[in-house]
């Protein structure tokens, strides 16, 4: 009989148990073996009842066929399947496997190491627990308040569906020995697999394992491999799709004449590697997809890297290509990564309070130092939100569903939802969140049945350790995180008690495990930022700092049906429209929530919605068209430590990844719906919903040049060493060009004032911007006022004061709005003319060496 590659399992009920063989070069082993194993299931016919054994001739090149074919005509069960060629242990079992027909499959060595009577103590615990299966499947049933559609990620029983032999266990016998060095590879190799693909399994490759008969077959019909790595593959398979397996001891002798040879340990190790970093065409069209859609976002900045300026961003563009270039100019002259003086000049700034994001900024100093800050933030907006969206589309295929094209929709509409791109626009700690799927991933982990002991203590560290990465590109994100798992596990244990007792436990000592990790890791850096120099204890925005509840159904500016003006009526400016999910989302979700509502997990995720919608609102809710102001429930948390430095609406950007689950939940159930006229009506539904809020490219515009008396590096004359260059007005949040100026130049002076957070008052309460001074607040008012004071020797002699404080070495009026009113107040303040330098008005400050 020839073998087939075709890849579809067959199903049915044609036999009770089929056993498949694998051979190669097996022509003196063989016949003994497959006598054994015919005798053994003919001695007991009221257990084994219907049975089949088919052999798989695995391109043998010697007699091996003709030993098989003489059995077959000896024993009408047993069938031979031929390979052309020698294609590896793992093509030969998907050849039998799929040839099957029994409700139990058995596969073995052909040298059968294992002896076939232990095939009775794996079946005695398959059949045990398909009957216990079958007692509960009856009961439930019998409730008529259990949910048939309850997901296969909550917790109920699940029959074995897997024994698998073991020689690792305490009462395994191995009762003739590999040579040490085989053995030694053997639990090493066995100790990797552990590690890399399939935990908590002692003897992954023990050639004798009993399957649930169309389990196998859909594992072997997915199945990849065609070497030795193939039962990794599908145990792996079976542990994914929450098929429980067992391991069973047993007796085992080495026999020789093995096929497994010292080298093919390193090639089964090769097969992990590929078992592990295994993408589908699909998963790779996602992320292509996803790259595409960054690409286009931005597409404006990339094609002019120069000189385009992310319209929206305000000043953020500035002070985030000053972040990573400062972090990069201290990185390369072994300079401490936390402070600088280059802004704030003298005090200077206190980084890790500032949003530097040092787990990227620090990695990319190669890119800024060869290519410029400008390409790290191009890169960083680009590929960090690519990798966002395919770090949600990897969490979804694993947690919410298999259905590759929901869970692509679900995963974009989390990374590339409103709030997200209007940080986009100026916020890469809040657009690039590749690392919170993967935290949270790691988090339910912990609440899986079996957590505990050492696995618990991987998960834990492996968490702490993923926190601690997070901490270093944005902590107020990881905050919200976990605010809205938090918020989330809540409403699960609400919705599902009996998972809140199981899981409670294991989950707080591995939190516990984690905080270990992660507390001395970050310890010195946060003391850095709540205790250094330059540090601050909180940044207040008043209390009007909260979503209107109009902006989650309205859209935002940069929506494909958004409106500019409308949206800028209901945020505090366009990188913080927090909301505007748009109304048709917001009656879809409606609509999710009252179908699939009996689902524990609708439930949690529809809680999560709500409390976090409601939280953002802020201190003060105003009910829209009317003048009742109701107090929020932000109120308890706006002045307490961590939160009383967040905008509360913010708070609102936890809602896009749970609304991007209930997609793509609904849209892997709209799937299997019929007739195809509903499903149309769904999909219909979903595209509806999502295509208003559609992002449309960031728009740009031309940045101003920087003076040549900068870039041609003039200003050196007239700055000693520790003095500064005073731009004329000082940097502020407001107009922070000079910080470019300083970024585009590599570094070679400071600047008083500037664009970060920092302290004032003897308070030391946390402002933007460097603490005002009377000259920086006069020379601000004119900028933006026109109007010139009277300036008289008071105002001379403070700004005497205050350029000294400063330590400036010379004064720089660029070509701007007013600059004349500016040039005429510096002349007055000064008592003397500037001098045209370089495409600038400068003011040589001698007496300041």
């Amino acid at each position: 009989m020839s073998g087939s590659t075709d890849a579809t399992p067959r199903t049915g009920t044609g036999a009770d148990l089929t056993v498949v063989v694998p051979a190669y070069n097996e022509e003196h082993r063989l016949r003994p073996t497959l006598d054994a194993i015919c005798a053994h299931l003919r001695a007991d016919p009221e257990r084994w009842g219907d049975w089949e054994l088919i052999v798989v001739d695995d391109g043998s090149t010697d007699g091996t066929a003709e030993v098989a074919a003489q059995a077959a005509a000896d024993e009408p069960r047993v069938q031979v399947l031929m390979s052309e060629e020698n294609r590896g242990k793992g093509h030969a079992l998907r050849l039998g496997v799929l040839a099957s027909y029994g409700r139990r499959v058995l596969v073995t060595d052909a040298d059968l190491a294992t002896p076939i009577e232990e095939l009775d103590a794996l079946d005695d615990l398959l059949h045990e627990d398909e009957d216990k299966h079958d007692d509960k499947h009856e009961d439930k049933h019998e409730d008529e308040h259990e949910d048939e559609h309850e997901e296969e990620y909550e917790y109920e029983y699940e029959a074995t569906a897997a024994v698998i032999g073991s020689r690792a266990l305490p009462d395994s016998r191995v009762e003739v020995r590999q040579r040490p060095v085989r053995e030694w590879l053997g639990r090493l190799g066995n100790r990797v697999i552990r590690l890399v693909a399939v935990r908590g399994i002692h003897d992954t490759q023990c050639g004798f394992k009993l399957f649930d008969g169309d389990k196998a077959r859909a594992a072997f019909a997915a199945s990849r491999l065609d070497g030795w790595g193939i039962d990794v593959e599908i145990l792996r398979h079976f542990r994914r799709a929450g098929w429980p397996v067992a391991e069973v001891p047993v007796r085992w002798s080495h026999q020789s004449g093995s096929k497994v040879r010292p080298a093919d340990y390193g090639r089964v190790l090769l097969e992990l590697l590929r078992l592990r970093t295994r993408l589908r065409p699909a998963d790779l069209a996602v992320g292509a997809l996803f790259l595409l859609s960054s690409v286009l976002l931005y597409k404006g900045l990339w094609a002019d890297l120069d000189r385009a300026y992310l319209a929206d961003s305000m000043q953020d563009q500035n002070q985030w290509e000053w972040f990573f270039g400062v972090t990069a100019d201290n990185v390369a002259h072994l300079r401490n990564p936390l402070f600088t003086t280059y802004q704030g000049h003298p005090d200077g700034v206190n980084l890790m309070a500032n949003t530097v994001m040092l787990g990227l900024s620090v990695p990319l100093t190669p890119v800024t130092l060869l290519l410029g800050p400008t390409v790290t933030w191009a890169l960083v907006l680009t590929l960090g939100l690519t990798a966002t969206a395919v770090a949600w589309y990897w969490l979804f295929v694993r947690r919410v569903t298999r259905v590759r094209p929901a869970a692509a929709v679900g995963a974009a509409l989390a990374a590339f939802a409103p709030p997200m791109m209007s940080h986009g626009t100026a916020h890469p700690n809040f657009l690039v969140l590749f690392m919170i799927p993967v935290i949270i991933d790691r988090a339910l982990r912990l609440c899986e049945p079996g957590a505990g002991g050492r696995r618990l203590v991987r998960d834990g560290v492996l968490l702490g350790l993923f926190a601690t990465y997070q901490i270093f590109l944005g902590e107020e994100p990881l905050l919200l995180a976990a605010m809205g798992m938090l918020i989330f596990a809540l409403a699960y244990a609400l919705a599902r008690p009996d998972v809140a007792r199981a899981t409670w436990r294991p989950l707080l000592r591995g939190l516990g495990v984690a905080l270990a990790v992660c507390l001395p890791l970050v310890a010195f850096p946060l003391y850095w930022q709540f205790f250094g120099p330059q540090s601050y204890h909180s940044v207040l925005h008043g209390d009007n700092a909260g979503n209107s509840p109009l902006s989650f159904l309205e859209f935002s500016g940069r929506a494909l049906l958004g409106d500019e003006e409308r949206a800028d009526t209901l945020a505090m400016n366009r990188t913080e429209q927090n909301a505007f999910y748009g109304w048709p989302l917001t009656a879809l979700t409606f609509g999710i929530v009252v179908w699939l509502g009996r689902s524990a997990l609708v439930k949690a995720l529809t809680g999560t919605v709500l409390v976090a919608a409601l939280l953002s609102l802020g201190q003060k809710i105003r009910i829209p068209f009317t003048d009742v102001v109701l107090p929020g429930p932000w109120r308890a948390l706006a002045h307490q430590p961590l939160f009383e430095s967040v905008i509360e609406s913010r708070v609102a950007m936890i809602c896009a990844p749970a609304l991007g689950v209930l997609i793509a939940l609904a849209a892997a159930r709209i799937k299997d719906i019929e007739p195809r006229t509903h499903r149309a009506v769904g999909l219909v539904a979903i595209a509806a919903a999502l295509l208003p809020i559609l992002p449309t490219p960031q728009p740009v515009r031309e940045r101003a040049e920087v003076p040549r008396f900068i870039t041609d590096g003039m200003y050196r004359d007239y700055v000693a060493e520790g003095e500064s260059v005073v731009p004329v007005p000082l940097p502020s949040p407001a107009e922070a060009d000079a910080l470019h100026w300083q970024s585009a130049t590599g570094f070679g002076f400071s600047v008083p004032g500037g664009y970060f957070n920092g302290p004032w008052g003897p308070e030391r309460m946390g402002i933007y911007g460097a603490a005002p001074r009377h000259t920086s607040n006069l020379l601000r008012d004119v900028r933006y006022g026109g109007q010139i004071p009277d300036i008289g020797p008071a105002w001379r002699a403070q700004a005497k004061l205050d350029l000294a404080f400063w330590k400036a070495g010379v004064l720089v009026l660029a070509p701007q709005d007013n600059d004349k009113a500016l040039y005429e107040v510096v002349a007055k303040l000064l008592g003397r003319p500037g001098e045209r330098l370089g495409g600038a008005w400068v003011w040589d400050m001698p007496r300041a060496r």
